[in-house]
């Protein structure tokens, strides 16, 4: 037992250390400007990601093509990716006026551009976070592709292989029938390294309306390019504009953001009010509101948690819109980002909801809800939203924060998909930064949720999704620690709070403070990661009892 435990820490401390050299790693070649993935250049990231060997990455030191994390990573780049050699990051510098199309990514907010056969660009606006995603995918995409590139050559003479040039027939035909698209799986199964039953079940996963046989491209690009790396000498290279390099870290983005929605408070003449920040996505708090006054007489007896999962449902477009333009005329305000820091912003004037008891009432609060930020873009957005605003050089408005709610998903470790996690402190992985504080949610809130349980704990604040660690996991959870779940902005937002109340004092110091997070996902179990799929309408119940929980206490204090 003894040698057991010894060795569970020894890896993770290995871990924790290919972590730090990842992000050294990173930083250095963002320094530099530009680095060859697979070239010595990229050696240092490489090696890093396969000693922490992440969860989500799957069988990322197998010979065989990880499928799942494959998908996970191309549902995060742009599409088309895969095709090109060059791919270069830039800040926004006037990329979406020019003739270029913009591709977003199925699961991330950020424009990308395909500027030749050749070349993606992709415009980071959400600070090193994103940078640090987008790495950690290509390496991981790169180093699928080698595995690919090694099956299709021969050792002997390094000649192509049949199945390679028998699939090269397949992606070149326009039409494909039902048997060519068995023989075509065959083939893949040899080149991946999978099952032909491994490939059956992974090729709709990998479809799109538009081309219902992506896997089959995909891996052809993956092993072109490879293949040209390797033996004609076009390497693949990923670079980041001098702009970019200068603009990083300096909160242009979030200055902006900020600012916008400041203004629209002083048009609004509400600086006065009580404000109630809250961290959420643009439907919870919305719906929570307003969806059962809107839709009385399509669902008059209808309880509130049907209601929700039935506008959660892909086919409720028509009663989404009915909802939100009753909002709009009953109180709600949208401010579309207009930063590019892909944050958008909801206002609810309390005093303007007919329903609801602070009706007419001068000192009604307000209600600020901002779309999810991205790992340290938490931090710039809350920190320039805290500062007062600038209405002339001699003259500040301050706005009346009585408390700020953070609700978002997370990683769980002690529970399942749809728990909720209800933390006392956010730890800063890889730092010595830790963030107590007094949590107005408690577990006892959610005692009367049937099927859901909620934990309380010590959370920490990961540099990256992509980077869980089963065994470092372990150990933050089974240690002192007692960490009861990961996440990538709490400390983020701490951290801005902090500097708020205690440094700047641009707002109270005795604000209420409300965090809580539901499971999207277990990484301490095989087949419970992100890379697994989504939470379906897993998440609607936690996700409306937060929201519910976190409206009730806002407005019973006032």
């Amino acid at each position: 037992m003894e040698q057991f435990l010894k060795t569970k820490q020894t890896r993770s401390q290995e871990s924790t250390n290919a972590i730090e050299r990842l992000y050294i790693g990173m930083r250095h070649l963002f320094n530099r400007g530009f680095y060859n993935p697979m070239g010595v250049s990229g050696e240092i990231i490489r090696e890093a990601l396969l000693v922490l060997s992440p969860e989500i990455y799957g069988s990322i030191n197998d010979d065989k093509v990880e499928l799942n994390g494959l998908i996970y990573v191309l549902e995060r780049l742009p599409e088309g990716i895969e095709e090109c050699r060059f791919v270069s990051l830039t800040s926004e510098e006037g990329y979406k006026d020019a003739d270029f199309e913009i591709i977003i990514p199925q699961k991330r907010r950020r424009n990308c551009y395909r500027v030749d056969v050749d070349q993606m660009n992709i415009e980071i606006t959400r600070g090193r976070s994103e940078i640090y995603d987008i790495l950690t995918h290509l390496t991981f995409m790169y180093m699928e592709s080698e595995k690919i590139r090694k099956r299709i050559q021969t050792e002997e003479d390094r000649s192509l292989k049949r199945d390679w040039e028998k699939l090269i027939q397949f992606v070149e035909k326009e039409d494909l029938s039902s048997k060519d698209r068995d023989v075509a799986k065959t083939h893949l199964a040899y080149i991946l390294g999978r099952s032909f039953q491994e490939i059956v079940e992974a090729y709709p996963k990998f479809a799109t309306s538009k081309n219902p046989d992506r896997l089959l491209h995909v891996v052809y690009w993956l092993g072109k390019i490879a293949f040209k790396d390797k033996s004609e000498g076009k390497k693949r290279e990923i670079s980041f504009s001098p702009t970019l390099r200068e603009r990083i870290g300096h909160h242009i983005h979030s200055a902006v953001w900020a600012n916008h929605i400041k203004q629209r408070f002083s048009e609004l003449n509400i600086f006065e009010r009580p404000l109630h920040i809250i961290s959420s996505n643009m439907h919870s708090v919305m719906n929570s509101l307003y969806a059962k006054k809107a839709l009385e007489k399509e669902f008059p007896k209808s309880a509130e948690m049907p209601l929700f999962e039935k506008l959660s449902s892909d086919s409720s477009k028509d009663i989404r819109k009915k909802v939100k333009a009753f909002a709009l005329k009953n109180g709600m305000y949208d401010l579309k980002d207009q930063s590019s820091s892909h944050i958008d912003v909801q206002l609810f004037d309390t005093s303007k909801i007919a329903h609801l008891p602070t009706f007419n009432s001068q000192n009604a609060p307000i209600l600020l809800v901002m779309d999810y930020a991205f790992g340290e873009q938490a931090y710039e957005a809350m920190d320039e939203l805290l500062k007062p605003f600038k209405v002339s050089q001699t003259e500040n408005h301050y706005m009346n924060v009585d408390s700020i709610s953070i609700m978002g998903k997370a990683g769980i470790l002690c529970g399942a998909k749809g728990d909720i996690m209800i933390p006392t402190a956010h730890v800063l992985e890889g730092t010595s930064g830790n963030y107590p504080f007094e949590n107005q949610l408690k577990t006892s809130d959610f005692a009367d949720c049937k099927g859901l349980q909620a934990f309380d704990g010590s959370m920490v604040t990961v540099l990256g999704t992509s980077l869980q660690n089963k065994d470092l996991l372990s150990f933050f959870h089974n240690s002192t620690w007692d960490v009861i779940g990961l996440e990538m902005e709490g400390a983020h937002y701490q951290k801005a709070i902090q500097a708020a109340t205690k440094i700047r004092k641009s707002i109270p110091e005795n604000i209420s403070l409300r965090y809580a997070y539901y499971a999207s996902d277990n990484p301490l179990e095989t087949g419970s990661t992100l890379a697994s799929g989504g939470l379906g309408t897993t998440g609607v119940k936690p996700t409306y009892a937060i929201t519910q929980k976190i409206i009730t206490q806002i407005l019973k204090s006032n």
